[in-house]
């Protein structure tokens, strides 16, 4: 059984390490904050940017564009989406493995775009190809930073170096709740509309420049609103993963610091117990 001192000194250590996860938490609360209020505005033009290409590519009819094919190279470019830190849970691990563990993949045919230190490093140790990352994008992502890692994508798809662009990333849906989310950004993937829509998307859509030249101007800025709406969401869900986990660890320290206090008193019971039957042991002794 282990010693008074020792107990106590565990236990001092554990409070110590409370106080630094209750801090943690507090910290990640108020990030989670204004993360989240960044995330819900730049959803809506997230989404109308998504559903208004989706919308255009269901009424232009047949089209052949090189952002709607996929290139002569087998190379998949796939940016992934993860933090700087750690002791945020499962959030880097389940993004990560979105990706490793693709079956429909083999690692020689990707090429990794790294945003976070914790997707990079994981990379780099698994044998990928990893393209220099963007690491301290994720700290306070800007449009700015989403149009650089676009136009980068673009040109390699462009230039043939890839035949593939995905984007792997932690959507937010609410405090508790963060979905690890794989999404192909190039070449677009035509979605079905409904039997509901299907009157609306077989009528002839007018262009003004020609189509092709449209496309070109529209699917640059789309490919960059996604990959920013993402950025804004992956931001808050790292901040509310990284708040449930400090919370989990300040709990589980609260368990062990009670647990250790009844160990603590038992220990003191049993020395108080022995120190009385050595005097009386002694007094019966001299007696």
């Amino acid at each position: 059984m282990a010693s008074m001192r020792d107990i106590k000194r565990r236990r001092s250590s554990i409070q110590g390490t409370q106080q630094i996860t209750k801090a943690m938490k507090l910290v990640s609360t108020v990030k989670l904050q204004r993360a989240r209020a960044n995330a819900e505005r730049s959803k809506d033009y997230f989404t109308s940017m998504y559903d208004t290409v989706n919308s255009i590519l269901k009424r232009v009819g047949h089209i052949e564009h090189r952002y709607l094919v996929s290139g002569a190279s087998r190379k998949k470019a796939v940016i992934v989406i993860t933090s700087n830190r750690g002791l945020a849970g499962g959030y880097n691990s389940n993004v990560i493995k979105l990706v490793t563990r693709n079956p429909q993949w083999e690692k020689e045919d990707l090429v990794i775009y790294t945003v976070g230190n914790k997707g990079r490093e994981a990379f780099v140790r698994y044998g990928y190809e990893v393209k220099d990352g963007y690491n301290d994008v994720v700290e306070s992502p800007a449009y700015g930073d989403a149009l650089a890692l676009s136009e980068e994508l673009l040109q390699a798809f462009a230039a043939g170096e890839v035949g593939e662009i995905y984007l792997a990333y932690t959507a937010f849906k609410n405090t508790v709740s963060h979905v690890p989310t794989l999404l192909r950004l190039l070449p677009i993937e035509r979605t079905e509309g409904n039997e509901e829509d299907a009157g609306k998307a077989s009528a002839i859509m007018n262009f003004e420049p020609e189509d092709e030249e449209a496309l070109n101007l529209i699917i640059p800025k789309y490919v960059t609103s996604l990959i920013y709406g993402a950025l804004m969401e992956a931001v808050a869900s790292e901040n509310g993963a990284r708040m449930q986990a400090m919370d989990n660890a300040t709990s589980n320290a609260e368990e062990m610091i009670q647990d250790l206090a009844l160990k603590y008193n038992r220990a003191r019971q049993g020395s108080i117990t022995q120190e009385l039957t050595e005097i009386i042991a002694g007094a019966e002794a001299l007696g």
